[in-house]
């Protein structure tokens, strides 16, 4: 069993004896954490030279319909 496995299972079997107000403070914690995980990876990629160009261009791509399938490329490795 992984660590994360395990500490999921504690998690739920703690879950279940919190009191409604204690529980829903819980959540709003675990939201906490997760938006600020969401905006520490957003920063990193940020961070990255170029990044935003790139994504940037890439998203105008999609929107001009202007891809090829990933699977069109595969076969011809």
């Amino acid at each position: 069993m992984t660590v994360q496995t395990a500490s999921i299972k504690q998690a739920e079997q703690l879950l279940h004896l919190l009191s409604p107000e204690r529980l829903q403070s819980v959540v709003d914690f675990m939201n906490y954490l997760y938006e600020r995980e969401r905006w520490e990876a957003t920063e990193e990629l940020e961070a990255i030279p170029g990044f935003i160009d790139g994504f940037e261009r890439a998203k105008q791509q999609v929107r001009n319909n202007d891809v090829v399938r990933f699977e069109d490329i595969r076969r011809n490795v």
